[in-house]
């Protein structure tokens, strides 16, 4: 599938990393190092429009490197870029570790994952077909 993209004067479009990757990796276009302190969350540019087409979303997600190595990962995750948006595509880093995080221009800071939007018609109703589960939640089947 094609996808028309904009970019910025610098920018780079999404590049996948492997053959099979799934999601696209988007990059920081910033002209210098931003530092992220910990426990803050900063919206960096990629420098990057997109006309997905109908019926689809960008998911926007973590890269599990920056966020298993240092604490790095999408505060809205996953973040969704609608299919009728054509605003430029910023990604909310946060940094969950204990250390400042330098994020550099050019950096690989989340992956964008093209995926079908299903609609639903919401339909109000009295009562829900019963199931085993009813309305157990959070934990209710135990911790192991």
């Amino acid at each position: 599938m094609i996808v028309d993209v904009i970019l910025e004067e610098g920018a780079l479009a999404p590049t996948y990393g492997s053959e099979e990757a799934a999601g696209a990796d988007l990059r920081a276009f910033i002209k210098e190092t931003i530092v992220l302190e910990p426990g803050e969350h900063r919206l960096i540019p990629t420098g990057l429009k997109i006309a997905l087409p109908k019926g689809y979303e960008l998911q926007v997600r973590p890269r599990s490197g920056l966020a298993y190595k240092s604490g790095i990962t999408v505060l809205n995750t996953p973040g969704t870029i609608d299919s009728d948006y054509r605003g430029n595509i910023g990604v909310i880093l946060i940094n969950h570790s204990k250390k400042a995080f330098e994020v550099t221009p050019g950096m690989r800071i989340a992956q964008g994952v093209l995926a079908p939007v299903h609609r639903a018609e919401f339909r109000p109703v009295k009562d829900l077909e019963l199931t085993a589960r009813g309305e157990g939640g959070f934990g209710h089947t135990g911790t192991h």
